[in-house]
């Protein structure tokens, strides 16, 4: 029994230190289904991109365009948080599905609408169709993968995502020139494959999802059953959104706020071009490296260090050298996103719910995430038309801030609903070492101690 329990804490340790080959051959098919898919989907993801320049191409005003563009990230803000509650109630399967061909249907009726409210009626809940998918899909990922292996997987998930929103624009940009028709069939024909997918691989009820929800957090489990209600009365959870949402109102000013301190700068669109593309090479790149350390570290570190060194690395913008800061603040920012987003954006979250709330504690963060890529645009072009540098410099405080939101919102594993099962799996295998006159708890509590 003692040689079985060593063997056991053997295995244990290989897959929490499994590489990424490793990783990926043992996932289940319905895992390596949903990053294919994912892939396949962004790779497709055109109309977003494009929808300033299309709407301008048949002449509504500028204004205009980039109203339609803000409805459709409202509707996709909506749909994260529609999708959890429906991945909830009627499980991941059906929900991705239903979700993605109710996208596919609604993006080509924009080609034949005149009406400019029509036009953004269809595009809102389109958005909100396309998004909606995202919290069930993680969902699924994270019940079929062990914890410790949730790093790994969610990094390749994050490379699945970078790889098609690279080639998604080169792509949209072959098809504008032989017809605008193409770029709204082409990312409907990605989304029906997607779907295709989901609908032949997955299974039809997700365990996870089956549960009842009145296990949540909350004040002694009183919080409403199924409800959103449920994710609000969980204030440790509410701290860790804090966290979330403050990171991505930061991270996005790389797309806002940059552009406009290169040309401060007095330095050309090239150098600008070239800090994104370092950026996307690096966490293309790096990524799943780094998660084969990073999955050995109590998630909490993960999450905290990544939020701190983006905010640390938005600061240095601030410093007088030139073009070597401009590189050095990339370089530090970009480390903080491969350390801590797979942890911070998937998860983190899909562990702190319990089993019938998990969609719903993913819509939340998800719904975080999306509203501040929104309005972080709009906050950070208004500081620096007023206080130029002072932005960067406010990310770094903000960033301290977020530090310290991560810190008291980030349970430790024992504390989430997946280290309850852990605990819980532990005590029973502990019960069976006693009847069996053996002491193997201290293994068990190992590979826990291991897995945080």
């Amino acid at each position: 029994m003692a040689q079985n329990n060593a063997t056991k804490a053997s295995d244990g340790a290989g897959k929490q230190h499994a590489g990424v080959r490793q990783v990926w051959r043992e996932s289940p098919t319905a895992v390596k289904s949903l990053l294919a898919g994912t892939m396949i989907n962004r790779l497709g993801g055109f109309v977003q991109v494009f929808m300033v320049l299309y709407l301008t191409h048949r002449g509504f005003s500028d204004t205009q365009a980039g109203a339609a563009l803000g409805v459709y990230g409202g509707g996709a803000v909506l749909g994260t948080l529609i999708g959890g509650g429906m991945s909830d109630r009627l499980g991941p399967r059906l929900t991705i599905v239903s979700t993605l061909l109710g996208s596919a249907v609604l993006l080509p009726c924009v080609l034949y609408l005149d009406n400019y409210w029509a036009i953004l009626a269809v595009i809102g809940v389109s958005g909100a169709a396309s998004m909606a998918y995202q919290p069930a899909s993680t969902s699924v990922i994270s019940h079929l993968t062990p914890t410790e292996r949730h790093v790994m997987i969610f990094a390749m998930g994050r490379l699945a995502i970078n790889l098609g929103t690279t080639a998604a624009p080169l792509l949209g940009a072959a098809l504008v020139k032989i017809s605008w028709d193409f770029l709204f069939w082409g990312e409907a024909l990605a989304v029906v494959i997607f779907s295709t997918v989901v609908a032949t691989t997955l299974p039809h009820v997700a365990p996870d999802t089956a549960g009842p929800a009145d296990d949540g957090a909350g004040d002694g489990g009183k919080a409403p059953r199924s409800s959103y209600l449920a994710v609000l009365a969980d204030r440790r959870y509410l701290m860790f959104l804090l966290a979330m949402f403050v990171s991505s109102v930061i991270y996005i000013q790389h797309i806002s706020a940059l552009p406009l301190t290169v040309r401060h700068l007095g330095m050309g669109v090239e150098v600008y071009a070239v800090l994104i593309a370092l950026n996307g090479f690096l966490v293309i790149a790096c990524e799943l490296l780094v998660a084969k350390v990073v999955q050995r570290w109590r998630i909490r570190t993960a999450v905290i260090i990544g939020v701190l060194l983006t905010g640390i690395g938005m600061s240095m913008y601030a410093l007088p050298w030139g073009l070597a800061a401009l590189v050095i603040a990339t370089l530090v920012w970009s480390l903080g996103e491969i350390i801590g987003y797979p942890s911070l954006f998937f998860a983190y979250p899909a562990q702190a719910g319990p089993p019938g709330l998990r969609g719903r504690y993913l819509g939340a963060s998800n719904a975080l995430y999306g509203l501040g890529s929104a309005i972080g645009p709009f906050i950070g072009v208004m500081i620096w038309n007023r206080f130029q540098e002072g932005l960067w410099i406010g990310c770094g405080i903000v960033g301290l801030i977020a530090g310290a939101a991560a810190w008291g919102g980030v349970r430790p594993k024992a504390e989430t609903a997946d280290g309850a099962t852990d605990r819980a799996d532990g005590e029973d295998q502990e019960g069976e070492n006693r009847r069996g006159g053996t002491g193997g708890s201290g293994t068990a509590d190992a590979e826990i101690r291991t897995a945080t």
